[in-house]
């Protein structure tokens, strides 16, 4: 029965700190719908220990093709305290993607630095 379950359509997220070389914790994430040009926020979570969400942040009946943002606030991850001296070089990083699947899984990895980013369509 696990089988089907991992085959329900959901939407996961990993973020790596890769100038630490360690999951990114307690990061915040935000998730929007895109509708037009409108941004409809879905859901606004932080990474665990793991540097994943506690849950899918889409799955079931919230699992919808369709246009979506996703934010990652990795000024405020890498900048902490010091953040109110400086301006960080990445602030909110945004990543754009489609889901045309809703019956498949979609993982939108991070990896992240304070200068740079990169992302792809994980597993």
């Amino acid at each position: 029965m696990s089988s089907h379950n991992d085959a329900a359509g959901r939407l996961t997220t990993h973020v790596l700190d890769t100038a630490s070389g360690k999951p990114a914790a307690r990061l915040k994430v935000d998730l929007y719908r895109i509708e037009g040009d409108a941004l409809m926020p879905l859901e606004t979570t932080h990474t665990n220990e793991d540097g994943r969400c506690e849950r899918p942040l889409l799955s079931g009946e919230t699992m919808r093709s369709g246009a979506y943002e996703l934010r990652f606030h990795v000024g405020a991850y890498f900048g902490g305290e010091q953040q109110v001296a400086r301006t960080p070089f990445l602030d909110v990083v945004p990543i754009r993607f489609g889901i045309d699947d809703e019956k498949a899984h979609y993982h939108v990895p991070l990896l992240v630095a304070p200068f740079g980013y990169s992302t792809y369509r994980g597993s």
